[in-house]
């Protein structure tokens, strides 16, 4: 009997130990949670910047199209291929400097030189 009774005791000892353990893991969650809502709360507050303007003419918007359907970075030559344009020196220019605007106004970004993408999110 007094065998069975350390045996419980060492239990009872091992699941108190235990209990403690789980209730300090839970209140460092409970301070992680709420440290978590106010810097939560704190971008909230924070107004969103504006986004950047897009230039008017409608050649923008074509190019943006053309950067929408594309899975993957682009050269000058894409835009003026999807839109129809000619592969000449005078065309490929002006999409270039059309995309070097755009990258300026924080539309699409250069990843490397001469290879433009939209930002990711």
């Amino acid at each position: 009997m007094t065998c069975q009774i350390e045996q419980v005791q060492a239990e009872i000892d091992a699941l108190s130990a235990r209990l403690g353990e789980l209730g300090e893991a839970i209140e460092h969650l409970r301070i992680t949670r709420k440290t978590l809502l106010a810097l939560a709360d704190e971008d909230d507050a924070r107004p969103a910047a504006p986004p950047p303007a897009l230039p008017s003419h409608p050649a923008y918007q074509q190019i943006l199209t053309v950067f929408a359907d594309a899975d993957r970075p682009l050269r000058a030559r894409d835009p003026c291929e999807a839109l129809d344009l000619s592969i000449v020196s005078k065309n490929t220019e002006n999409i270039r400097s059309k995309l070097k605007r755009l990258v300026s106004r924080g539309i699409l970004i250069e990843t490397e030189p001469g290879l433009f993408a939209q930002p990711r999110p």
